[in-house]
């Protein structure tokens, strides 16, 4: 399914949660999609039916950088 069709009410917050949510539901690294990238995100849903690496991309660096804070936090991983 196309994510166009998960956020097309234009409600980014609830899309975004309800998938932070399922990462963790399903044992992933979540993300929280950072201002600086924004554009970069509304790229890959715009495009996600000709080139999904775009949003794939994107919400892997959003991970790494997730991952990241919370190690810088000490928080471990269960």
């Amino acid at each position: 399914m196309s994510p166009n069709v998960v956020l097309h009410d234009g409600n980014g917050r609830t899309g975004r949660m309800i998938m932070f949510k399922q990462c963790l539901q399903n044992s992933h690294i979540p993300f929280v999609l950072l201002d600086r990238d924004r554009a970069f995100y509304l790229r890959g849903l715009k495009e996600w039916d000709f080139e999904r690496n775009y949003l794939i991309d994107t919400l892997l660096t959003q991970q790494d950088i997730y991952a990241s804070v919370c190690e810088q936090l000490d928080f471990k991983k269960e």
